[in-house]
């Protein structure tokens, strides 16, 4: 829920206060420090990031510049000053694990890549979490931000003294310019997506409440439409899960804070996460507009910092949204996989889907043929009963074609029309027919095409998952370019058993739109996920099995000829 004590976009007076307050006390600190410090070298501008987003508003620093010197040493006499910790010069360092490869930066104390190396994107590279196209304007994850309107720049332009462990799975950062003291410390596992992540922040000796941001979105960025796929999500026990788009921040940051058991960032596949586990906790969402990488146009992505303390110390999930691997980790992290409002349906579907996978199939796009083999057949019997109603409408279309030229010509407003809707559900009545039988195969697809498309949208398992010449079946087929077999399949098959269906209207203008059907389907399943593809096509060749067995198999319909019509009234 959103804490009315921190800052929200609409609260102009309290922020404008809070810019007077903050003004004052950094004329004050710079008068001071005039007299008390040596001038400080200037900074080089080309090697400073980019500011934060101009949606948050900033003021001037309330410290100098830093100054490049050694750290400090210990067993300083009584009475001096302690020396000051910041960086000589601008740095990087790179962690690498089994799982992944983060370089850092002593300019600011942050993160300028984080791959995860088990995974590549659409164009085979390892997987980068981080947006290039959005650290210039917004920076880099792990910089600072305070509540107030304050500016964090003094911090996340400066140069830190930075150390990296002996056993080169943590590196730890200092800073300190005789006002600002500030650290930052994560310490990796091999074989862990989970980080240790620790924080602290002093002005003057006071403890300075903060949070490290993380903006410009999250994960997979090669892909279409990366942008709508990312979101901030919160999790706390009594509400459940609950996602901030960046249409969320459109007017400015917003700030929630609770008793979180997990915090922060996700895309369809991919999370990071902070896990303060029931902790009072906080996160800020924001909207970073910037380029995506297919066609270069800017789109909103999510942008979120997490902390809210003077000291902060949490673990840090970056990785992949597997259930397993998140169950292991935390079982309220599983909730990270949302299947929407079909949960109910999607997740036994992916739990099937996985077992067959897992025990005998190994082979995912197999599993879509077989899970939607084994579906319609659980669900023949209702389809033996639609297919028996529509050949019964098919039937008595002579009796119906009679009664629509009793009423032909009439307006809608006829007081008589009523007359004929009565003749016609007596026709429908008498034959023990049902007018709404044509729609009941495509209506009874539909949860589970839904379902299916929740399951290739969220299921790790699914990403990178192959079949014959599909590369990856949560996504469209690019095999052989624009020509993709299988939604041309699909149409042709939906139009196929369109054919075989008997028709249900005598009205013309009825059957020219069930023959536009297909081509409005197929338009539609052009773009979509190939495993969504194979499973309505899968259903429509089952669909034309059965409708083949049951024309075959089936008495004819006995036809009813316009003489054997209801008496007129």
């Amino acid at each position: 829920m959103s804490d009315p004590k921190l800052p929200q976009p609409n609260q102009e007076t309290s922020m404008e206060q809070r810019l007077l307050i903050a003004f004052g006390l950094m004329i004050v600190v710079m008068i001071v420090s005039t007299y008390l410090m040596p001038k400080q070298p200037e900074a080089d501008p080309k090697s400073a990031p980019a500011k934060q987003s101009a949606a948050i508003p900033a003021s001037p620093a309330p410290a100098p510049a830093p100054v490049a010197s050694s750290p400090a040493k210990p067993g300083l006499p009584a009475g001096r000053a302690p020396a000051r910790v910041v960086g000589q010069k601008e740095e990087t360092a790179t962690i690498e694990t089994a799982l992944h490869r983060v370089e850092f930066s002593n300019r600011g104390a942050v993160a300028r890549h984080w791959v995860l190396r088990n995974f590549k994107d659409s164009k085979n590279q390892a997987l980068e979490l981080i947006n290039p196209k959005a650290v210039e304007q917004y920076g880099y994850p792990l910089q600072l931000r305070y509540h107030e309107a304050q500016t964090a720049d003094l911090l996340n332009q400066a140069l830190w003294a930075m150390k990296v462990s002996d056993d080169k799975l943590s590196v730890s950062f200092e800073y300190f310019d005789g006002t600002w003291r500030a650290r930052k410390r994560l310490r990796f596992k091999n074989d862990s997506y989970v980080v240790d992540v620790e924080s602290e922040v002093t002005a003057a000796g006071s403890p300075k409440p903060h949070l490290l941001a993380w903006r410009g979105g999250f994960g997979d960025f090669s892909v279409v439409g990366a942008a709508a796929a990312q979101k901030n999500v919160y999790f706390e026990t009594a509400s459940g899960l609950t996602p901030k788009t960046a249409d969320t921040a459109e007017k400015g940051p917003q700030a929630n804070r609770g008793s979180f058991d997990f915090a922060g960032i996700a895309d369809s596949y991919f999370a990071a996460v902070a896990l303060p586990e029931g902790r009072q906790f906080e996160l800020h969402t924001f909207q970073d507009k910037a380029a995506n990488l297919i066609d270069g146009k800017e789109d909103p992505f999510p942008g979120m910092a997490v902390g809210g303390d003077a000291i902060n110390r949490f673990p840090l999930f970056v990785g992949p949204k597997d259930t397993s691997l998140l169950r292991k980790i935390s079982p309220k992290l599983e909730q990270l996989v949302d299947f929407g409002y079909f949960t109910l349906l999607a997740k036994p579907l992916f739990l099937s889907l996985k077992w067959l996978h897992d025990n005998y199939l190994r082979n995912y796009g197999w599993t879509i043929v077989s899970a939607t083999v084994l579906i319609n057949l659980l669900l023949m019997p209702l389809k033996l009963t639609s297919l028996k109603s529509m050949k019964q409408m098919s039937a008595i279309q002579p009796e119906m074609k009679k009664i629509q030229d009793k009423f032909a010509g009439m307006s809608m407003k006829d007081p008589r029309k009523q007359q004929q809707n009565e003749e016609m559900m007596a026709l429908y009545k008498k034959h023990g027919v049902n007018p709404m039988s044509g729609c009941m195969p495509m209506a009874l697809q539909i949860p589970f095409f839904i379902a299916f498309y929740n399951v290739l949208a969220n299921a790790i398992e699914l990403r990178g998952a192959s079949w014959l010449w599909v590369a990856d079946l949560s996504r469209p087929e690019d095999a052989f370019g624009d020509f993709r077999i299988l939604p041309i399949s699909m149409l042709a098959t939906q139009l196929l058993m369109q054919k075989m269906t008997p028709s249900t209207s005598v009205d013309p203008a009825q059957q020219r739109m069930m023959l536009i059907m297909p081509l409005m389907l197929g338009f539609m399943f052009w773009g979509v996920s190939s495993g969504l593809v194979l499973y309505w096509l899968t259903g429509n060749v089952v669909g034309i099995a059965q409708q083949w067995l049951f024309n075959k198999l089936g008495s004819k319909p006995v036809l009813v000829t316009a003489s054997s019509g209801l008496k007129k009234k």
